[in-house]
């Protein structure tokens, strides 16, 4: 799923040039005053904000603090003026980073990549979070969600708990009975077409939206291991 950067700034000529650097690789969405650009963010979700400062109505500043009151989206200010002062008060009112115009299309894209890492490194440690594979697929434990390159996997209670096992021990080879007795408690029936059909339901699914990705490998004669991909992040 691409990421949302919403553009803030009265001129069109500015926004217009954001929008031709950022649209191939992000969803563009713009906003030409503060009152525009505050409606976008309490009725959208947005993953980053480029706010400039000199703006009508409201200035970049009014529309930082109004943001922060209810959200921590990572906000990257425009400034013509450079003044070491309003870059200190930009952040101590909650602005990420500044960068100053004119810019060099390199350096916006390499300080908006570093905002938006930062930002899933901080909702990694905001909920128990496990992320494999350069963020191919992320874990969120507390509200028990599964991503797939950015988009919600649509799991059963049971194969979100058998995926969760086995990306939350990486290392380790699960038997079929071991599978059983966690995740089903079954004790009595050894039935291993359960673990198995479900263990194909994920791959499946997963595939869908990662076709080259198979989440769970089989280690033929012992059971099954999560394959992380590149590793952990």
């Amino acid at each position: 799923m691409e990421k949302r950067i919403l553009v803030v700034d009265d001129e069109w000529n500015m926004r217009n040039l954001l929008r031709i650097f950022l649209e191939k690789e992000y969803d563009v969405i713009e906003a030409e005053d503060g009152r525009q650009a505050l409606a976008f963010v309490s009725s959208i979700h947005v993953d980053l904000i480029i706010l400039d400062i000199m703006l009508p109505n409201l200035d970049g500043w009014q529309i930082c603090k109004e943001i922060r009151k209810e959200k921590h989206t990572p906000i990257l200010m425009l400034t013509a003026r450079n003044e070491l002062r309003d870059k200190i008060y930009g952040l101590d009112i909650g602005a990420d980073d500044y960068l100053e115009k004119p810019f060099e299309p390199e350096e916006l894209a390499a300080r908006i990549k570093a905002l938006l890492r930062r930002s899933l490194i901080n909702e990694h440690f905001a909920e128990n979070t496990l992320m494999y594979g350069d963020q191919l697929i992320i874990i969120k434990t507390e509200s028990r969600t599964v991503l797939i390159k950015g988009e919600k996997l649509d799991l059963t209670p049971k194969e979100y708990d058998l995926l969760y096992l086995l990306a939350n021990q990486p290392q380790r080879v699960f038997t079929r009975d071991l599978l059983l007795d966690v995740i089903w408690g079954m004790k009595d029936m050894r039935d291993h077409r359960t673990v198995d059909s479900h263990i194909k339901n994920i791959r499946i699914k997963v595939k869908e939206q990662a076709s080259t990705y198979n989440p769970i490998q089989t280690v033929w004669g012992v059971g099954y291991k999560f394959n992380p991909a590149d590793g952990p992040l």
